[in-house]
């Protein structure tokens, strides 16, 4: 328990940039209009792109003896990049599919 409280207190700078920017994104991210959705998940896709390629970097400069830190970042970042991209394709898919006309049925 010392152990965390200590780490707390040496990086407490960067765990209070972190929170503020998690309640910081929040808030702009139930601000945004929907006309503006499509071209920001666009640009969340390319970042989740990003993290993807940098996941499997890491996995390839992972020691593969057994479990290391850097085998279980690397994994983690391609799963949950990888879901981050597919999800922002549906909900993209979705959105677009809103905008677009209804076919009208002719009754003759």
């Amino acid at each position: 328990m010392e152990d965390i409280l200590i780490f707390f207190y040496t990086y407490k700078g960067p765990i209070f940039i972190i929170v503020l920017s998690v309640f910081l994104g929040i808030e702009v991210i139930s601000n945004v209009p929907s006309v503006l959705h499509t071209p920001l998940m666009s640009g969340a896709n390319a970042i989740s792109g990003v993290i993807i390629i940098g996941g499997i970097i890491l996995l390839g400069h992972a020691d593969l003896s057994g479990i290391s830190l850097n085998m279980i970042l690397g994994i983690l970042a391609v799963l949950f990049g990888t879901l981050n991209v597919a999800g922002g394709f549906v909900v993209t898919d979705r959105m677009l599919e809103m905008f677009k006309k209804k076919k009208r049925k002719n009754s003759n």
